[in-house]
Order: C-alpha cells, then structure tokens, then sequence
C-alpha cells in the first residue's frame, strides 16, 4: 500500500480524525488561511459538481430555474422577521466599512471615514433579499407561480468546524418560490424534498427518512421544516437536505401581494429549500472505509481507470493501441474513464492511489494479458477481483457499475436498518442511545418533553416520519397521548 493510506486513522480507533485523513489524503479539500473556512481541491470540487449538474437537471425538470441575488443584504431587511433574525443573528457576519488605507507603520488599517450609512449582513441565507425583491417582480396571480433556484456560497460565522460538514463559508444551492395558494406552496415544498430524497438514494446511494422537523428544530421563519435525515457509519445522525413551508410570513414582512383573480389583494405563499456541501461529508461517511473513499459509480469523476503493467515503453505503446476502441466505447456509453499510463509512477502506487480515491472499477492489463486476451478487473467496493476476457469487458463493466451502485445503496440500507430499534421506555431510551443508531420512540409532541430528552442525552428529534408505523401510544417520558414515534438520534 502506499503511504498515505497506512496514514489513515481507521474508523474504530478514532472516527472523527478518520474522517479528516481522509478528506485530505484524497484530496478532496483542505483548511484554508481563513479561520473555519476550506479551499475544495479539483477532485472533490468534481464530485460536487456532479451532484450540482444531476440536482440542476432535477430541479428544472420540475419547471425550476436559476437566478443570483446579491451576496450583501442590509442589516434592516433581517430585522423584519423576527423568527428569522434571531435564528441567524449569532452567525451572522457583518461589512461595516468599505475601504482601507495606508496605516504610518506601512500597515493597512480600516479607513473610519469609509463607514457605510447601513452595515451589511454576508448572506447566511437569502430569503429577505429575494422576498424584497420579489416585491417589484409580483403584481397579480398571473405573475405567479416564481419557481426559483439560486447556486450561491453563503456565510454562517460557525465556532467549531469540520471540513464539509460545518464550516464558516460553504456552497450550495437555496430554492426559493412564490405561489398564490397555500396548497401550492405546501405541495411544492414536499415535492421538492422528496427530490432530495430521490437524489439521496439513487444518485449518492445514501437511504434517508423524510419526515417534519418538531417546532423546536425548524427552519428560522417557517411555518414547516421538512427533512430527509441520514445515517452514519458511526451511529450518528445528518440533516442532508430541507425543504420549507414558509407560509406568508416573509411576504408580510416585505410587502409582497398579488391582486388575484376576484382583483382581491393577498399576500403571497412561499417555500425556500436547500442542499450544500454537507452531501460531500455524507457521502464520504455513508460508505468509505479504512481503505478510502467508497464512491457511488453515479457520482465519481472516473468510473473506470484502466492501467497498463508494461517493462518497456514499446509494450507502454502497445497496450495503448490495445484500449483505445474499449475506451471510445466506454466514452459512447457516457461512462467516465480514464487511461493512466504516466510513467512517474509504478503500478502498485496507481492502485493504492485510485483506491484511496473510491474509483468503482479498475482495470490492469500487462504483456500476459494482451496474449491471453483477458484484463484485471478490481472493483471498489468489495475490494475483489477477477480475470476477463477483454473482448465483452464494455458490457461488463457498465453491468458492473450498475451493481456496484446497487450495492453501496444496500450496504448502507443495511446498516440503518441495523442500527435502527423501537423503545418504549425512557430507561430503555437512554441506554440504547449510547450505542448510536436511530430510535424510533413516543413523544407527547411537547418542547419541554423534547428539551430535556436534549438535555438529558444529547439526541434530538431527527423528524417526524411521513411514511412508516403511526400507531398512536404514550409519551416515553411522560406518558401522555402521542400520536405517532419519531426518529431520535445523536447527530452532527
């Protein structure tokens, strides 16, 4: 093996620096100058886009589009919604002055004279600068549905950060749309948290429950939160996707209504939803090992790696000539490959390499093998190989891939549901959330209840299950009416 994978801490030892080796031996992303915030390296930069461009088609297939709002709001518009402010005030970073000058010591110093008339908030999220500005776009019912999609980097002024998972500037995309009626904008913000469902499980291979967040967990301003919520391999929870019933409120706060078909004024129903960077941290702790990365084939930049064992640069040559159509075939069935054939590097070092770096399907082909007609093929996920014959290998491997995808998806759905009990007692509750997992259990639907469940073990409320057992019972706690269990668990 090569070095940097002996570095890796392994998962039972020490999970939370297993994660950090790993983010940075395979090159995914490192600390950046700036306090809490992350530089993301061209290959994790190119699993993020591949969630960016399949979330894109996804969202436009649902009759979304893409705008840019500005990334500076005024620090009034967060004051107009009172939910809203004091959910970000804590994270909140703030522009106070717009220029610097030249200090005696040859230093740069803030110029005082440069303080701007109103300070501005570095957007955390952007539901007060599109609600104003959404005022000017909406006149009447026909100007609605807006069905609106922002790609944007955003700043929450986080104290304690974890690559991908929690960092003071991160990227991701925020929806945010306009409708005319509460039932439109209901049925938007399901539908579009059920994308993210559909995105987790068919294209990062993750299984995730969707469900309504509890008051106490809600989105700053909604009327509703609802949620897909994940499973790690370490028993811990992650919110990996919302979507939220804003109700009217943002339009009351901004002024924003329609004169609707009866030529009656009304203030306009909203929803805002988002994904980030932080499907980059479940994606790497759903499925990698002590290996590496583990990447579902859907999403990894190259599906297939191909390379040549060769003792002269003449049988280098003639391997190469040997691949070329497999590779044009590969690359006409939209499969991503890559041919590696640098000579700075010996074979092994390739192997241990592209296994650090989660590629599904590895082929190695040396001099027996263009005699015998046969190729190595190594998958990922199974860290197994086997001998083929070279001529077919295009439908294997797009065979292969569909498996492997099958697979990373089914290991995971495994382990949830391994790692997933019903209790009916508070006793019972606090002994087996120490051993991490879900835990589906009673609650009288109080935030006093849900407050010291917190307090007193540290799991909160993941969601309030759509789908799944609604049997009513009695509290855990206090054994009052509950109309249904929910999702508890340890989180990030």
């Amino acid at each position: 093996m090569a070095k940097e994978l002996k570095e890796l801490t392994p998962r039972r030892v020490d999970y939370s620096q297993w994660y950090q080796d790993l983010v940075i031996k395979a090159d995914l992303a490192e600390s950046a100058a700036v306090r809490g915030c992350m530089v993301i390296k061209p290959y994790g930069y190119a699993i993020w886009e591949r969630m960016q461009r399949q979330l894109d088609d996804m969202f436009k297939e649902t009759g979304h589009y893409n705008a840019y709002f500005p990334l500076f709001i005024p620090k009034s518009f967060l004051s107009k919604e009172a939910d809203h402010v004091e959910g970000f005030a804590k994270e909140c970073a703030v522009v106070t002055h717009y220029r610097l000058k030249t200090s005696p010591d040859g230093g740069v110093v803030v110029d005082p004279e440069a303080k701007l008339e109103e300070e501005l908030i570095v957007r955390p999220t952007s539901e007060t600068i599109i609600w104003n500005t959404y005022k000017g776009w909406i006149q009447s019912y026909r100007d609605l549905p807006i069905l609106c999609n922002q790609w944007a980097n955003v700043v929450r002024w986080e104290m304690r950060t974890r690559l991908f998972l929690r960092t003071a500037e991160f990227l991701w995309q925020e929806g945010h749309t306009a409708h005319a009626t509460r039932e439109e904008a209901e049925e938007e913000a399901v539908r579009m948290v059920n994308v993210y469902a559909d995105f987790a499980r068919d294209f990062l291979a993750i299984p995730v429950h969707v469900g309504v967040k509890s008051a106490n967990e809600r989105f700053a301003g909604a009327v509703e939160t609802y949620t897909i919520e994940a499973l790690m391999q370490d028993g811990k929870a992650l919110q990996s996707g919302t979507s939220h019933f804003l109700g009217q409120n943002f339009a009351k706060a901004f002024d924003v209504t329609f004169t609707n078909k009866d030529g009656q004024q009304e203030l306009v129903w909203a929803t805002s939803w988002g994904v980030s960077t932080r499907l980059m941290g479940a994606l790497i702790m759903s499925h990698s090992d002590d290996n590496g990365l583990v990447l579902p084939p859907t999403l990894a930049p190259h599906q297939v790696v191909i390379v040549p064992i060769y003792k002269t640069l003449e049988q280098r040559d003639e391997i190469g000539r040997h691949v070329e159509p497999l590779i044009a075939e590969l690359k006409k069935r939209g499969i991503r490959v890559r041919y590696d054939d640098a000579d700075n590097k010996k074979p092994g070092w390739k192997f241990s390499e592209y296994e650090l770096k989660g590629v599904p399907v590895r082929l190695a082909l040396g001099g027996r093998d263009l005699e015998n007609g046969t190729v190595e093929v190594a998958r990922r996920d199974t860290l197994t190989k086997e001998t083929c014959a070279f001529d077919g290998i295009a439908d294997h491997i797009a065979q292969l891939l569909d498996e492997i995808q099958q697979n990373i998806y089914q290991k995971a759905l495994d382990y949830r549901e391994s790692h997933t009990i019903t209790v009916d007692t508070y006793e019972e509750f606090k002994e087996k959330i120490e051993e991490g997992g879900f835990i589906l259990a009673h609650w009288d639907g109080t935030p006093e209840t849900e407050e010291k469940i917190k307090a007193e073990t540290k799991a909160t409320i993941r969601c309030i299950p759509l789908e799944g057992d609604k049997t009513p019972g009695k509290c855990m706690v206090t054994g009052k009416p509950s109309a249904q269990r929910v999702l508890f668990a340890r989180a990030y």
